[in-house]
């Protein structure tokens, strides 16, 4: 078995999301970290439904709860070869990787939930979830739909399943447009136009926090979203990084790369199970396991000691 780990992000949330990772020690450990570097209690703030809604807030949560996933899972003794993270999630998949340490990684994180924020504050703007239209033909629909607004494609998820990011007027005829041509236009509740130019005032600060941490290589192959492609070297990330929230997240294109490296089984470390439906969604055939639970990560840890062909819940939660 080859695996990758991936790390969902905004919009995975729950409430009580971290609750089932601190009864064990590795994942209690995490929290207590993290939350001591932020003077925050992060399992509390898991368990506030109104927090959850906060850009600023949610995306600390989100951190604590996927990488607390990771550690619990490595500590049950599941092995990678590599990571990605869809757009929060990216982060830590650079702790994972070891590219960045998990309180440096966290601060950025903490600078970016803030940022952004602001930045949404600033401007009426969202994001709409598309279904139906590939990406070429979403494009054309930002093109037409613009009319002078940002409108931008902000995720590639899936052959048929991207994500329209830019100010309300925008999003609106873009939606009106989807649904003309046979597509469904779900409504994000996000609090602005993430991944598109709307969140350039947010780049200085992300950008400043990502000049202060410290980058190692990696220690697996790694795919950033704005690249989609495998590397297994630290020079660029930063760089990668610092246009993380202004560009789309390729994720079909970044699964496809690690299908490519012969990577056969996904696991996705964090709450929900999106990521592993879009894995079965772009890369159909191959094992995809989402853990939710320390009892998830010891089956997975279990199967991969023994050389199992595969994880144990793959076929019932992929």
């Amino acid at each position: 078995m080859r695996a990758a780990v991936l790390f969902p992000g905004q919009g995975s949330q729950y409430e009580g999301m971290a609750d089932p990772w601190t009864t064990h020690e590795s994942g209690a450990a995490v929290f207590s970290r993290l939350s001591e570097s932020w003077g925050r209690d992060l399992v509390e703030l898991c368990r506030d439904a109104g927090a959850l809604a906060t850009t600023e807030l949610v995306q600390p949560a989100l951190f604590a709860c996927d990488l607390a996933a990771f550690r619990v899972l490595e500590a049950e003794g599941a092995r990678f070869e590599a990571a990605a993270g869809h757009s929060l999630g990216e982060f830590v998949a650079l702790v994972a990787s070891g590219v960045l340490g998990d309180v440096d990684a966290f601060r950025i994180v903490v600078t970016r939930g803030r940022a952004m924020q602001e930045a949404s504050d600033d401007t009426p703007s969202g994001m709409t979830a598309v279904i139906g239209l590939s990406p070429a033909d979403a494009a054309d629909i930002c093109r037409v739909a613009g009319r002078g607004d940002v409108l931008e494609v902000a995720n590639e998820n899936a052959a048929k399943q991207v994500v329209l990011s830019g100010s309300i007027p925008a999003i609106e005829r873009a939606e009106e447009a989807a649904r003309s041509n046979g597509a469904k236009a779900i409504r994000l509740k996000v609090a602005g136009a993430f991944h598109s130019p709307l969140m350039r005032r947010a780049q200085e600060p992300v950008r400043e926090a990502l000049s202060r941490a410290t980058f190692h290589s990696p220690t697996m192959a790694l795919v950033p979203n704005v690249s989609g492609r495998v590397t297994r070297e630290s020079s660029a990330l930063r760089d990668l990084l610092s246009r993380h929230i202004v560009s789309p997240v390729r994720w079909e294109r970044s699964m496809r790369a690690l299908a490519g490296i012969g990577i056969d089984t996904f696991v996705e470390a964090g709450p929900g199970d999106v990521l592993s439906k879009l894995v079965r969604r772009n890369v159909p055939g191959i094992t995809a396991v989402p853990v939710g639970s320390p009892a998830d990560a010891v089956a997975i840890a279990h199967d991969e000691g023994r050389g199992g062909s595969e994880p144990a819940m793959s076929r019932e939660r992929a």
